[in-house]
Parts: structure tokens; sequence; C-alpha cells
């Protein structure tokens, strides 16, 4: 299925609540300058269809879905500002809060699933910001990272874990109860942009640098890495896991390609490779609710929604 969106695409995500519901998050101008506009899309007989959109004054970056409201949707800005949206509420209505305390763009977000009134930013400030939807400022500040913080994602095992991705070059493991960061990782020689948990072993991670590599790391022993994916010819912009198997892993890439891995399996570890994006690829999302289903987003102004196993062009 092809969705063609005004301005760039950034960020795409399947709702965990209602089948074929999916979220992109878009930049006008190639997020350089100018708006932004959140999407909301079902997927139908007649394809991907829009459902509800919402209009900032500068680019978004990011988005995610609520854990405990399936209405509502939240939107990391360039701004620095949080949007949070209400898909049912009439456009006058949103969005229904901004969120403002971070000095520059909002880059990454992500919601707790376990404790579900938490979520998480990630900004070109440096910080991570913890958030409580009913709050109404923010929880908590980390800053250890000493260049932009590109990704922050909660441990699926734990509620208080978290990792972060920076352009220090390093990825740092959290616990809201601890002071600090409980372990800092040089993952890479180059920035690092992506990062997530195993949603099968809470101790497994995997990274993704401008270095053009993926890297899987055992937190346990975090002084080598697993194993490395290499086949990527430009950065790697997203990594992500599946949620139904241990060993798949997705990424994509400025090389204009979404990619499908097989971790367990190093020496012959790309399963799949999609070309279908036409510009840089950087929203990507596997569904959690039906088995094998991807969507990705890219600068090309296309959204894609297929099963792993098929070509997005022709579904």
């Amino acid at each position: 299925m092809l969705f063609r969106t005004p301005f760039n695409g950034y960020a795409v995500k399947f709702s965990p609540f209602e089948e074929g519901r999916i979220a992109v998050a878009t930049s006008q101008n190639f997020g350089i300058i100018g708006n932004g506009r959140q999407h909301v899309l079902q997927m139908g007989p007649q394809g991907l269809v829009e459902v509800a959109a919402f209009d900032t004054k500068d680019g978004l970056y990011d988005c995610c879905w609520s854990e405990e409201n399936e209405n509502i949707l939240v939107s990391a800005c360039g701004d620095g500002s949080i949007k949070v949206w209400d898909v049912q509420a009439p456009a006058q209505a949103n969005p229904l809060r901004s969120f403002q305390e971070h000095q520059r763009e909002v880059y990454a977000i992500n919601w707790n699933v376990t404790r579900r009134n938490l979520f998480l930013s990630a900004s070109w400030d440096d910080s991570i910001k913890l958030w409580d939807i009913n709050a109404p400022q923010s929880l908590a500040t980390f800053k250890e990272h000493t260049y932009c913080v590109y990704a922050a994602v909660w441990n699926p095992a734990h509620a208080d874990v978290f990792v972060s991705a920076s352009g220090d070059c390093s990825v740092k493991v959290w616990d809201l109860r601890q002071q600090r960061s409980t372990l800092s990782i040089a993952a890479h020689n180059y920035e690092v942009l992506c990062t997530d948990w195993c949603k099968y072993n809470d101790c497994v991670i995997a990274t993704g640098s401008v270095d053009k590599s993926i890297k899987i790391w055992d937190v346990r022993s975090p002084t080598r890495e697993v194993t490395t994916l290499l086949g990527h010819t430009y950065a790697v912009r997203r990594v992500l896991f599946s949620p139904h198997a241990e060993s798949i892993v997705a990424s994509c890439s400025y090389d204009m390609t979404v990619r499908l891995w097989d971790v367990a399996a190093p020496e012959d570890a790309l399963l799949r490779l999609w070309d279908h994006h036409t510009e840089f690829a950087v929203g990507l999302d596997f569904s959690t609710l039906t088995e094998g289903l991807l969507a990705s987003a890219g600068w090309d102004e296309t959204v894609h929604v297929w099963n792993q196993n098929t070509d997005p062009r022709a579904a």
C-alpha cells in the first residue's frame, strides 16, 4: 500500500490498539525549514486513507502512540516542543497540549509500554526528558551526553530502564531509580543515530550509526559487540527488533534501502533488501498486531505498508 504525503516523511508508527492505523510525522523542505504535518492513516480496501491530519509551524521528526489511550498521539517538533493530539477531537481542540522545555529540536519520542502514562523525549539540546502525559511539566531531565541525542527507547521488560543513542558516539543505559546512567558504551566511531531493545531478551540492544554499520550488544558484557551487520552504504537511520521473532531486525538508511536481518546468522544475516524509496528512507516500524507487516516513510514523500515476504511496490 502506498500513500503520498505533501511533505518529507520522517517517522511512521503503527497503533498498538487498532489494526492498520498508522501515524506519519512529516516535515517541509526536508526538515530544514518550514512547517510540519502529523498524518493519521488507516489501511482499508481502498489502500491507505487519511483519517486525520494536524499542522505545526515547524517540522516533525518523530511521533508515537499513547499506550493507554488509542486516540492520543504525540509528535516531536523542530521548535523544541512536544505536541499532544487527540485523533477523535475536532481540529480546533488540537493540539490538546504542547510541552515546551527542550532548547533545541526534539528528535525522538518513545512511550512506556508498562507504565502507560510515561514517555521519553530526546533532543538536539543533548538531553533526554521524562514526561507524564498528565503532568504539567517534565518529571526529570537526563544530561550526560555531550552532543545531540537521537533516540531514547524504553526497555520492554523493565519499566524504569531505557537506552539512549547520541552523536557523541555512545549509547547509555539509564535507570530512573539511579542519579546517573548505569552503563555507557562507546558503540561506534561515528554518531549513533538509532538504538532498540530486543523484545525477547532485555539485555540485548541494537545500534545504528553514521559509520553504515549495525551492531548488536549484550549489556552484560559491553566491552565488545556480539555481532556487526554490514551492507548499508550510507548512515543507518533506524534499527528495530521484530516484536514477533527474537533474532529478526529491520533497518533503514540514507542509502534509500530498507533491510531485514537475522542476527542469529551473522555470516548470512541479510534476509531481504527493499529499494522502493527514491530518497532517504528514515521512517520504519513493525506492526505489533500483524506479524510480518512493515511500514516505511522517506524523503520522497511516500509511505509504504507491506508484508515482509512481498515487494512494497507490488503491494
